[in-house]
């Protein structure tokens, strides 16, 4: 049985308008499974959770928990939230100020009315999962954005309840915060096993914290895979940019392939992946990291495919590595290289060469497989 099913879930904000804030979503979160919903502000990812959560009403499908469905458009079914058994945590932590951690922790516990033993026994196996055992008399005001957003976590955690849903719970905390808590978390859903869905326009928090990661764009789903299938082989061009592949250009067919005629000019080497196009345009993405940057009077090593020659207008140095722009006749390459790699100097001319099997070829905007 499949821990949470959505079927064809519709959420329009304004019902005149042909708009969807959700527009025809079906998924499955498997028990155990953290699903990370992935994308840009107005995606519909959060109003997605929000559904989920009983705090938004669909206008037509499913969703059924477990089992038992609470919320069907066609039957005008819609359980409350409280009567869903979810646990929810919001990037504003909402704890009750006046309550001590221990009581913040221990309230859906006592809204439930469980036996005392079992609610005290309860709460501290929360703290001690989340490591807050220590501040349990305290109150919120005392307590850092970290610590806050723990013991938020362990309230959610304390009731058992058959799905988590997580909306942004990091993005108000610190660089440094963010990265220790994100590890934490990961360390706490693979110890308590909760099932849930985690919302974040982060993709590092995303493949970091993600079973499976689902891409949103316009209401719908993107792509729904693997972390490491999402960030290797984004399915659209779309997604390829809203992971950062800025390195993108048109392709026409020769032969041989050669980059479009215009700003670039110049031919590129016969590709497996573009002789097996099926159309004479395509687009052409390459990571920035898959690239590497040669003097433009050095031979390319055998096996790696050049770009046409270009010239550095500047680098920005990062620490462990450096941003390398590179200008290709008016077309901006960037380029990032580990600083042991060395730096190329502004107003060098170099050479980009990548393997190609880094190279991503789309064709009307899908990718065509390698």
């Amino acid at each position: 049985m499949q821990e949470l099913q959505i079927e064809s879930l519709v959420k329009r904000y304004d019902a005149s308008s042909p708009v969807r804030a959700v527009d025809d979503v079906s998924l499955t979160v498997a028990p155990g499974e953290m699903l990370v919903l992935l994308g840009p502000s107005g995606c519909g990812k959060t109003t997605l959770l929000r559904c989920v959560a009983g705090l938004e009403e669909a206008q037509a499908g499913r969703i059924v928990l477990e089992g038992r469905p609470v919320f069907d458009g066609a039957r005008g079914l819609d359980i409350p939230t409280h009567q869903r058994d979810i646990g929810m945590v919001f990037q504003n932590y909402s704890l009750w100020p006046h309550m001590s951690v221990r009581e913040n922790v221990e309230y859906p516990l006592t809204a439930r009315r469980s036996a005392r033993e079992q609610r005290q026994a309860r709460v501290q196996e929360m703290l001690e999962v989340v490591q807050c055992q220590h501040l349990a008399d305290r109150i919120p005001a005392m307590l850092s954005g970290g610590q806050q957003q723990r013991i938020a976590l362990a309230r959610a955690l304390a009731s058992k309840p058959k799905i988590m849903l997580l909306d942004e719970p990091l993005s108000n905390l610190d660089a440094l915060l963010r990265v220790e808590l994100r590890a934490h978390l990961r360390a706490i859903h693979r110890e308590v096993g909760f099932t849930g869905i985690y919302v974040t326009h982060d993709q590092v928090e995303a493949f970091n914290l993600g079973t499976r990661v689902a891409v949103m764009r316009s209401g719908q789903i993107e792509q729904l895979g693997s972390a490491r299938d999402v960030f290797e082989r984004p399915a659209t061009d779309v997604v390829a940019r809203f992971l950062g592949i800025r390195n993108g250009f048109d392709l026409t067919a020769g032969p041989p392939w050669s980059i479009a005629a215009g700003p670039l000019g110049g031919a590129l080497s016969v590709l497996d992946a573009l002789e097996r196009a099926k159309s004479a345009k395509a687009q052409m993405f390459v990571r920035q990291e898959a690239l590497r940057l040669l003097p433009a009077t050095d031979p390319v090593p055998g096996g790696l495919l050049a770009l046409p020659d270009g010239v550095v207008t500047d680098v920005l140095y990062a620490g462990s590595f450096n941003d390398h722009v590179v200008d290709l006749a008016g077309t901006t390459l960037m380029v990032t290289q580990s600083t042991a790699m060395g730096m190329s100097s502004p107003g060098s001319r170099v050479r980009a060469v990548c393997r190609p099997d880094d190279v991503l070829l789309y064709q009307d905007g899908r990718l065509v497989t390698r």
